[in-house]
């Protein structure tokens, strides 16, 4: 027997509390405010199913209760909504093209410049989710310090909205078969065998840990950091952002990258005909126009 789907709500029809119009445009609105996220009305059964979860985990009873909770107390679960509401895909040394302009383009010439003992290089991870991405930046980061023999001041900042992203992120262990993306060598190097609770699990080097440190951070918010940054990855996170958005956003890395500094996006994003401060180098990779 087929179910009876009220066609004026798509969310009718289906397990679970359901997530009335009202309730829908107040997270629009709630969303788009205080994350950058653009919802369009086709989401509405998509919200309703990955918010369902959250309202078992919180107790709640209904769409109602949970869009009171956040109009009285926003920042305790912001970032958890934004979590359930976006796709979390990362993997380590995804887009891998990026990562071989910076080992073999980017680092080599940073680090010379750095002749002094004690030369600062910073690398923003903005949108780092569960730590695949700053990881890999580690990776790379440590090799290249290494071929340079010098001490250079060198750090990745790793952030994010969604909590349990950034728990996975500072936790740094991960099952074997998400390290797909690292080479074997790689993996023999920086990755330790997991023992007791993460028996069969793979573990980050202590190394790549110094490098990298991991804070929340929403994007939207005021940022504590002055920069500058050597380079910005921001990756598979603006797709989420209306033009004006992305345009406003774009400006704000703009002035946290000296000229020349690359800005990585992800393989779908573009900055076409939102910002004048950047030109396009290589596949999704960006760098700030002289003023």
């Amino acid at each position: 027997m087929s179910a009876v789907v009220d066609h004026d709500n798509p969310a009718a029809g289906l397990a679970g509390p359901l997530l009335g119009d009202r309730d829908f445009q107040f997270l629009r609105t709630f969303v788009y405010q205080h994350c950058g996220i653009a919802l369009s009305e086709q989401k509405h059964q998509l919200v309703q199913g990955r918010l369902a979860r959250r309202l078992r985990a919180l107790g709640l009873k209904d769409f109602g209760a949970y869009c009171e909770l956040l109009r009285t107390d926003p920042e305790r679960e912001l970032g958890e909504l934004a979590s359930a509401i976006s796709t979390n895909v990362t993997a380590f040394f995804r887009e891998v093209h990026h990562f071989e302009a910076l080992a073999n383009e980017m680092l080599p010439q940073w680090l010379e410049q750095k002749r002094r003992e004690g030369d600062r290089l910073r690398i923003w991870s903005a949108g780092c989710s569960s730590g695949e991405e700053p990881y890999s930046l580690a990776m790379v980061l440590a090799e290249a310090l290494e071929r340079c023999g010098r001490n250079v001041d060198a750090k990745i900042l790793a952030t994010d909205l969604s909590p349990a992203a950034l728990a996975a992120a500072q936790k740094g262990v991960y099952p074997v078969e998400r390290l797909e993306g690292v080479n074997a060598e790689r993996r023999k190097r920086w990755f330790l065998r997991g023992e007791g609770e993460y028996a069969g699990l793979a573990c980050v080097h202590p190394k790549l840990r110094e490098l990298t440190t991991i804070l929340p951070l929403n994007l939207l918010h005021e940022w504590p950091m002055q920069g500058p940054f050597d380079a910005i990855f921001c990756r598979n996170v603006v797709i989420y952002f209306d033009q004006p958005t992305k345009q406003k956003l774009f400006r704000r890395f703009a002035r946290l990258l000296p000229t020349g500094a690359p800005l990585f996006l992800g393989h779908s994003e573009s900055m076409h005909g939102l910002s004048e401060e950047f030109e396009l180098i290589g596949r999704t990779i960006y760098r700030k126009k002289t003023a």
